[in-house]
């Protein structure tokens, strides 16, 4: 099967809920994009919003964070977890995680003798106290845990979580308190057996998973491939067993290869997705306007993304500043099929501000009257999103553009 750039660029939108009309709404919204996709990465940073807030603020409509919240920590529809990386996914794919947590309990990291002699200390604490976070613990002493230097309330905590006794009960801001998973999960869930018998099947499943995280994939080397488990690599599976699960989806007919004009390597979509490629040949130009998230699933294969959207972005809060090509925390703005723009944002919360910081528009953008009045839209609802009351520009913005026409329309 063969498609163009353009349909590909279609394709991967309304696979993503990015198109207009907006149908997502509410917390039954959020729960429908969750299914589609499977997860959506968690970062502890908080400057707008954390990376999930972002992510679904631009696909479902007059998203608030509260929201989000409730699902996971009352209504424990949703659950934080491993996936690509630190992840929110549906409480239903408990049992498909299984040998990752099983291969946690396995694993004898540094210090496991001081993690393994507390635990009867810990165990009992969370059974008289409820819910703890690191800080209730009196367990001050430095670990060497995992890659770094831990706290040995945080390591065993964290351990207890990755093997699956312990869940995230609530956060407090980034600080997390676990409990039991059986305080908190449903009987049958915990119970319920791995659905992937062999390790040829669970290698599949991860990567028809990991396809549908996206809409479609190539088999190249990189962050997109994160956080997949297998004997021969903890963090990812090699290319080389990609390939050959790859190879046995599409036999089974469960993946679909495609070529996109232009690109030599394949790219590859789930079967059940091939409406939405019809619907992408159908569609007129789509013009919608909304601020992505860093840490998109949309975003997650950046040479992809410059591929695909001759988009090149990189994230460059870990960047040194006398390295940053853009800014701190700076977030790409969709129009249509194309990222027209770049902002860094501040915002204070107390006084409910949004200001632009830095303002970078593509090569190549000319701004039309319609583009701007979009562009306007999309922050006004950004500022509904974020409870702000108004949106101010940067006298002297990063990037030099001319911002007077939004600022005139606040």
């Amino acid at each position: 099967m063969q498609i163009s750039k353009t349909e590909a660029r279609r394709f991967l939108l309304a696979y993503q809920n990015l198109l207009s009309p907006v149908s997502l709404q509410g917390k039954s919204g959020i729960l429908a994009h969750f299914c589609r996709v499977g997860c959506i990465q968690f970062d502890p940073l908080n400057i707008v919003g954390h990376n999930p807030d972002l992510v679904l603020q631009a696909r479902v409509r007059d998203f608030q964070p509260q929201m989000l919240r409730e699902l996971l920590y009352k209504d424990r529809k949703l659950l934080d977890g491993w996936d690509k990386v630190t992840s929110i996914y549906c409480v239903e794919d408990w049992p498909y995680f299984r040998r990752g947590r099983e291969a946690a309990k396995r694993r004898r990291g540094k210090n496991a003798e001081a993690i393994h002699s507390v635990l009867p200390q810990v165990r009992a604490a969370i059974e008289e106290r409820g819910p703890l976070s690191s800080a209730d613990l009196d367990l001050g002493e430095m670990v060497d845990w995992d890659w770094a230097q831990s706290r040995l309330a945080r390591a065993v905590l964290d351990s207890m979580y990755s093997w699956g006794e312990l869940v995230v009960h609530h956060k407090v801001h980034t600080r997390k308190f676990y409990d039991f998973a059986r305080r908190c999960l449903p009987q049958e869930l915990l119970q319920a057996a791995d659905p992937n018998e062999t390790e040829e099947q669970y290698q599949d499943w991860q990567v028809q998973r990991r396809i549908g995280s996206v809409g479609l994939l190539w088999n190249r080397s990189g962050d997109v491939w994160l956080g997949m488990h297998s004997r021969k690599n903890r963090y990812s599976l090699t290319s080389q067993e990609r390939r050959a699960a790859l190879e046995r989806l599409i036999h089974g007919g469960k993946v679909v290869s495609v070529q996109v004009e232009g690109i030599k390597e394949p790219f590859y979509l789930r079967s059940q997705e091939l409406a939405y490629l019809d619907q992408a040949r159908r569609m007129d130009e789509p013009a919608r306007a909304v601020v992505m998230a860093p840490l998109d699933n949309l975003l997650w294969d950046r040479r992809m993304l410059r591929e695909i959207f001759d988009f090149d972005y990189k994230w460059e809060v870990y960047i040194p500043v006398d390295k940053r090509r853009y800014g701190y925390y700076v977030l790409p703005v969709l129009y249509g099929d194309r990222f027209i723009a770049r902002f860094e944002p501040g915002y204070e919360k107390q006084q409910g501000i949004l200001t632009i910081k830095g303002w970078w528009w593509e090569d190549g953008v000319a701004p039309s009257q319609q583009m701007r009045t979009d562009l306007a839209d999309c922050f006004r609802r950004f500022l509904r999103y974020l409870d702000a009351k108004c949106l101010q520009i940067d006298p002297q913005p990063l990037g030099r553009a001319s911002l007077g026409w939004l600022a005139a329309q606040f």
